[in-house]
């Protein structure tokens, strides 16, 4: 059937509901460059405003999903099982996540992207190890996977093409913060990858994406419907992003960080977080199985190794050293009151560690050390963070972004758990 596009953007203006052949029409012929990107802007805008029903947004998924290739795990011999998280300061999860939970006897194939603004990148933070390649073909990804069970690599251009094409106009048409519309970005991208399950981490606070609870909470029930409409068995966890993940944020710095956590250390939020998302990938995949005992004996650590050899990295090598440091010390006696996640992302970001636009190269050595936890007993002078950049100019752009990150008070705040809530379908 032939569908016009001025139709079917004045349909959902109007507040109708889309059928499947008019989304997958639309979908399909703005791939192939038959639709303009204007047109696909008025759509997505009439998105944000209207919405979309049950229906709408399982066509809609289901589109993008067919636009391009849907990998085949079937010759990879351990149950698969992804992880995804909608991201936040200091978030370098998937970094321990996969090997520990490919140590525990799981496949991991993990798709993951770049940061943006204050929130990093899983790839960028991999690729301050020297000689580690992040960009592989299908076949190569599918390889690794069946015999490391563990990858950490770039969606290739093939996987959900439809969405690539979309998210750049939703980033510079303000269509961005609507639920369907993200929903359906992340699951089109993670279905289309093959996995047999999902767990999604899913963040609020300061320095996440969505700043309400109620707002992830929503989000994360849409998509854990969207992964079980399709056949990708999936679970959700809300985990609290007010106060940055761990103690650094930037991308060498936080390499060093899984290093610890790996080594059976690391701070306890971050092995906290690591641990109950890789207890709900065992679980979904039906593998009995301990991971903070495969922490502590390293066989996780083993599987990193090998991980990083496979992808040409050199697990050994030294990391990168910033050429500044500077120390951010306490002006008085107290408690740390507020860390503020999203003032300690723009920091590491001015410092060199983020990117304003996607083709911004980042600095693999910048961003900030936290000497101290929201809550810690500090005394005038103390050191409650190091700032790393390459050059003056990011070092003084940095220190301005900090000072609105910490603050210190005559009495502690009240202890917040890092994981909230857990959500699964039904």
């Amino acid at each position: 059937m032939s569908h016009s596009a001025v139709e079917i953007i004045r349909a959902k203006r109007d507040g109708a509901e889309l059928s499947e052949d008019r989304i997958r029409w639309f979908l399909d012929a703005y791939t192939r460059g038959e639709v303009a990107d204007e047109q696909a802007s008025a759509l997505l805008m009439a998105v944000f405003f209207r919405g979309m029903t049950p229906a709408e947004l399982s066509a809609w998924t289901d589109a993008m999903i067919r636009s391009g290739r849907r990998l085949d795990l079937s010759s990879v011999p351990m149950p698969t099982v992804d992880k995804h998280s909608t991201g936040g300061v200091g978030d370098k999860i998937s970094l321990p996540l996969c090997p520990l939970v490919a140590a525990c006897g799981v496949a991991v194939p993990q798709l993951s992207g770049r940061g943006l603004g204050h929130t990093g990148g899983t790839l960028d933070k991999l690729e301050a190890i020297p000689g580690i390649r992040t960009a592989l073909s299908g076949d190569e990804f599918v390889a690794q996977l069946a015999e490391i069970g563990a990858v950490i690599c770039a969606a290739g251009p093939d996987l959900a093409p439809a969405d690539r094409k979309l998210y750049a106009l939703r980033d510079v048409t303000g269509t961005v913060e609507s639920i369907p519309l993200i929903a359906s970005s992340i699951m089109s991208k993670k279905i289309a990858e093959g996995t047999a399950g999902l767990v999604l981490d899913v963040k609020f606070g300061s320095g996440a994406f969505m700043t309400e609870v109620d707002r992830s909470r929503e989000l994360a029930r849409t998509m854990v419907g969207l992964g079980d409409a399709h056949g990708v068995r999936t679970v959700a966890l809300l985990t609290d992003m007010d106060t940055p993940l761990g103690r650094t944020a930037g991308n060498g710095l936080e390499i060093r960080e899984t290093l610890e956590v790996l080594e059976g250390g690391g701070p306890a939020d971050v092995v906290e977080v690591t641990l109950a998302l890789a207890r709900e990938m065992l679980d979904l995949a039906g593998v009995d199985a301990d991971p903070a005992a495969a922490l502590r004996d390293g066989r996780a650590m083993d599987r990193w190794r090998t991980m990083i050899r496979a992808q040409g990295g050199d697990p050994d090598a030294s990391l990168p050293v910033a050429r500044h440091i500077e120390e951010v010390r306490a002006d008085r006696d107290g408690f740390v009151t507020r860390l503020d996640a999203m003032a300690v992302g723009v920091a590491a970001w001015r410092l060199g560690a983020g990117r304003a636009r996607k083709e911004d190269p980042v600095s693999p050595a910048a961003g900030v050390v936290l000497r101290v936890a929201q809550g810690d007993p500090v005394r005038a002078g103390a050191v409650i963070a190091e700032l790393h950049a390459d050059d003056e100019d990011h070092l003084s752009s940095g220190r301005d972004a900090f000072a609105a990150a910490a603050r210190i008070g005559d009495a502690p705040p009240p202890p917040a758990p890092r994981v909230l809530e857990r959500i699964a379908a039904g």
